[in-house]
């Protein structure tokens, strides 16, 4: 490649041709680049923006903004970039050495329908994927009423008042089920630290139970629910129902023991089941958990499913994760949005008693849609079925001579100790999993994709009819009792809401959820600019294999040998992340941004105890660091101290250097993001991390801005020992409106023992010295890792830096543009940004504008709002990625001028700032085009204040939220629009 004459880059350097991204120019090469693609400024945009920058090519550009104290001095050893057709087809042949047997594992994953409606408009539609986290609620309606299905159905099906929408996966939701029963008991204050959890609950939810709790001082007791006696030390119990082993027990008694004792009680309950058992809320328990996995969600060998958490209203601020509320627009008119917001780490930091950030979203609106397709009614037979497959199983397994262990009330499972040795070895040929306890004996669980063929497929593995596979279903089911046994079966109605009793054809489904994917602002209307969340492109070709049955119909632990493929591009992935880091190994398991902060710290705690300095519990946090640092560093056991930033917005390093010196002994970690919170290039950062070093500690990074380091610098070469990677933001893996998300862990050699292992299912590289597992699956969400897979082969080494150079490009252009209209916050010493940049709104407080002003009339541009009030309050950070074109950066310019004019007309008197556009922003079409207009500003004004807006206008469906309103009236299901009325 060559350089610009006028403007040589240091040797170290990594240089990308202007014209070009890789792996195109000879005639042999495939004529696709896809990293032409993924780059939204085309050649002519790139240079007319270096021109505005005063810069001769990218290089330049690059050398001016990256200190060339930090840049790597090799390349990425990636490889060539693959065209998208040659990506697709050996992510294919992987795709092809995985087997998809049929899964009677259980153990909370099974095979189930998803409805080809849903599939195709939901799961593989961009206008539900690409969206973000509902924060500009206006926007975000349909997303939100969504949710708001999810969570109604889950407190009808669980007998709560209360719901969230969504968690990581069952053991995780467990373990924030734990925390909330610690903090309402009082913890370690009133000495009740003792959580006691059911031996016949899966074992991944145990070993997540266990990791969580020792850091924090909570002690995990696994014992024989029958066994199960309560002191004054416990906090709380969990029970799984139905239980490992296929058994219904009824749970009242110890319901009221443990309410005796001052303990609270947790079931982790089945949904499907729960359609034809006494739900937990009628038990008595306090909180029910689990996953919503077999409403529709592919098993993806372990994920991405959404968790679901649900208690009484009363611990409504003690709920983790997001909870979706009814309020009113400035019209009087229903609305929606995320409820009591203070909950949240980003606001509560150390004080939270949670660090979740990225939940499943994507994955509960499946969840939800799926109850809508079958209503009650349908969810209903679907468990009768399942339940009744079950039983005639058990009759004909008897009846051939074997013992099943399971004879009492069942749903889905049973348990057998089969009387010949050879049902293993008939189960492989039928290519049937069976679940092996290690005592001889066998569980069998069935799900809705069983019917009468497969049952006979799998009864003919005990040698029902012979082993022919002969089984009279119908006959079978005649001389079996379905009834379930008094004191069980539910008698409770569920899912009454004319939402889930509406839209049971496929043409009324369809069109209810593109009613509602109309009502949502996504990446397929318009850039998305949120500083540190990195909303880039989530290309096609990246998001098909997702849905390929040879990844999507895995279960997590089906043998090693039918996950070859998975095993492939882990490999793939391991070793590229690896590469661009800088670092020895790559953990795959957190399943969440802020689970890779988590697990990252833990890797850190046990490098200490492992050497004998498991007194060093101090991690030392920026003031400006994500509301997730300080949240992950107490769920470590780690005691948190602030350190300052200077006027510049950077680490002051002589307050590190003081507390560091301070904390010698006892210093555990620095948790920094790089490029830093305000979006420059921290000079020192090899001088911060060596004074860490110095004093014993390790540094761990937050990967949240690794999109501006892909490339040109790399995590390990700057001096961290650990840093996640969300690839649900550098790495393409789309937000999903709030989740799925991503976020392994790389790690220096030292500390690559320390990764996370798991209980069932070993990960390859995890060691004797392993921390405990942090998420349900071995390998987090293994089936959207093929998108961040085809990200990288199709980028490769040059397109990967590209990328990188394009981002900060963009930014620095943007920055530029937006000067003299609003002042730039925070650059470096040559004024220059790294791929997000903050503008200060805080001057226009004065005449009464706020950012909330700003955001909500960006809406009438077709915009989303930047990310707002952080790190700094008042502020908005914008970060345009690479993939947005230049004609986009210049229109969402274009609407921050003219926002300034209309902010500028209020500092000058002309129109009041409680009469502005501003203040009544955003504009709905009820609003613009009903039969009176008393604003002292025209219509086409608040609608159409640039001609361009015309051209593809986005109609927010409901104005501005009254979100005290909603905090006071907190409304978490599906009410009529009279009950609200009445609640005011």
């Amino acid at each position: 490649m060559s350089m610009t004459a006028s403007s040589p880059m240091p040797a170290r350097a990594i240089s990308v041709a202007a014209g070009s991204a890789g792996g195109g120019g000879g005639v042999l090469d495939h004529p696709d680049v896809f990293a032409n693609r993924h780059n939204g400024p085309s050649a002519a945009d790139v240079a007319a923006m270096l021109e505005v920058l005063g810069f001769a090519s990218l290089d330049a550009m690059t050398e001016a903004v990256v200190p060339d104290s930090i840049r790597s001095e090799t390349p990425l050893e990636v490889g060539r970039a693959m065209s998208e057709v040659e990506a697709l087809a050996k992510l294919r042949g992987y795709a092809e050495t995985n087997q998809v047997w049929r899964s009677c594992i259980g153990m909370g994953y099974h095979g189930t329908v998803t409805p080809a409606v849903i599939l195709r408009n939901v799961l593989e539609n961009p206008g539900w994927y690409t969206q973000y986290t509902p924060y500009q609620a206006e926007i975000s309606q349909g997303r939100l009423e969504a949710l708001l299905n999810f969570q109604t159905m889950v407190c009808d099906l669980t007998g709560f008042e209360l719901a969230n929408a969504s968690l990581l996966d069952e053991a995780t939701a467990a373990a924030e089920a734990m925390g909330m029963c610690l903090a309402k008991g009082g913890g370690a204050k009133k000495g009740r630290t003792r959580f006691v959890v059911a031996s016949d609950c899966h074992p991944q939810t145990v070993a997540v139970l266990q990791t969580r709790a020792e850091p924090i001082g909570v002690t995990v007791d696994v014992v024989d629910v029958d066994a199960i006696e309560f002191g004054d030390d416990g906090c709380g119990v969990l029970a799984l129902y139905p239980a490992r082993v296929g058994l219904v027990r009824d749970f009242r008694g110890l319901i009221g023991e443990a309410h005796e004792a001052g303990a609270m009680v947790v079931v982790a309950a089945d949904l499907l089941a729960l359609t034809l058992l006494v739900p937990p809320g009628e038990l008595g328990a306090d909180v029910a958990i689990g996953s919503a996995q077999r409403l529709g969600v592919p098993m993806g060998a372990g994920g991405p499913h959404a968790a679901y958490f649900a208690t009484h209203t009363k611990h409504a601020r003690g709920v983790p994760g997001r909870i979706i509320g009814v309020s009113r627009d400035a019209h009087g008119n229903r609305a929606l949005r995320m409820a009591i917001q203070t909950r949240e780490q980003h606001i509560k930091r150390e004080r939270a008693t949670s660090n979740i950030c990225t939940a499943q979203a994507l994955l509960a609106i499946m969840a939800s849609m799926y109850g809508v397709y079958h209503g009650p009614t349908g969810l209903k037979r679907i468990a009768e079925r399942v339940r009744a497959m079950t039983l005639v199983l058990r009759k004909a397994i008897v009846d051939a001579g074997h013992e099943v262990l399971t004879d009492g009330e069942v749903f889905d499972t049973l348990r057998v100790r089969p009387a010949a040795a050879d049902v293993l070895s008939k189960a492989t040929l039928a290519k049937i999993n069976l679940r092996e306890f290690g005592d001889g004996t066998l569980g069998v669980t069935l799900d809705e994709t069983v019917d009468r063929a497969a049952l006979a497929e799998i009864a003919a593995c005990f040698g029902v009819g012979g082993g022919a596979g002969h089984l009279d279903a119908d006959a079978v089911l005649g001389e079996v009792d379905v009834a379930i046994a008094d004191g069980l079966g539910r008698e409770s109605a569920f899912m009454e809401h004319p939402v889930f009793n509406s839209h049971h054809s496929e043409t009324e489904m369809l069109r209810y959820m593109m009613t509602l994917q109309q009502r949502d602002l996504s990446l397929a209307h318009a850039m998305i600019p949120l500083g540190s969340c990195t909303m880039k492109l989530n290309a096609t070709s990246e998001m098909l294999p997702v849905t390929w049955p040879e990844f999507a119909n895995i279960h997590p632990f089906a043998p090693a040998d039918q996950q070859r493929g998975y095993a492939a591009m882990y490999e793939d992935l391991e070793r590229w992340l690896a590469d661009i880091t800088g670092f020895a190994a790559v953990s795959l398991q957190p399943n969440a941004g802020s689970q890779g902060e988590y697990t990252g710290l833990l890797a850190i705690r046990a490098y200490h105890a492992d050497r004998g300095e498991a007194g060093r519990d101090v991690c030392l946090i920026p003031t400006s660091a994500h509301g997730t640092n300080p949240a992950s560093a107490v769920m470590a056991g780690m005691r948190v101290v602030g350190v300052a930033c200077d006027d510049a917005g950077n680490i002051d390093v002589d307050d590190l250097r003081a507390k560091a010196e301070r904390h010698s002994g006892e210093l555990a970690a620095l948790m920094v993001t790089y490029p830093s919170t305000h979006g420059v290039f921290e000079r020192p950062i090899k001088e911060i991390c060596a004074l860490i070093h110095e004093h014993g500690g390790q540094v761990y990074m937050d990967g949240a801005n690794l999109n501006a380091q892909v490339g040109l610098c790399r995590p390990g070469e700057l001096g961290a020992d650990v840093c996640h990677l969300n690839l649900h933001k550098t790495f393409c893996i789309p937000h999903g409106g709030g989740g799925p998300g991503m976020g392994p862990i790389g790690v220096a050699a030292h500390l690559a023992p320390f990764v996370p292992g798991h209980p069932v299912m070993r990960p390859h590289n995890a060691s004797d010295r392993a921390i405990g597992a942090v998420a349900a699956a071995p390998y987090g969400s293994p089936s959207i890792l093929p998108i961040s897979w085809m990200y990288i082969a199709m980028m490769g080494t040059e397109g990967l830096t590209r990328a990188t150079q394009i981002a900060i490009l963009n930014a620095n252009y943007m920055a530029k543009r937006l000067d003299g209209a609003y002042d730039v916050l925070y650059r470096g010493p040559a004024g220059h940004v790294a791929h997000e940049f903050i503008v200060d709104c805080r001057p226009f407080q004065k005449v009464g504008v706020t950012i909330d002003d700003i955001a909500k009339r960006l809406m009438d541009f077709g915009f989303h709002g930047p990310t707002m009030s952080w790190p700094v309050t008042g502020t908005l950070m914008i970060e345009p990625t690479e993939s947005e074109p230049k004609a986009e950066l210049d229109r969402f310019c274009e609407a921050m001028v003219q926002i300034r004019a209309e902010i500028d007309a209020v500092a000058a008197g002309e129109i009041a700032a409680d009469e502005s556009p501003l203040h009544f922003a955003p504009h709905t079409v009820e609003a613009v085009s009903g039969s009176e207009w008393d604003r002292a500003y025209t219509r086409e004004q608040a609608a159409f204040a640039l001609g361009w807006v015309r051209e593809h206008k986005f109609w927010p469906s409901v104005g501005r939220i009254d979100n005290p309103f909603g905090d006071r009236n907190l409304v978490c299901t599906c009410p009529p629009m009279e009950a609200l009325v009445e609640g005011e």
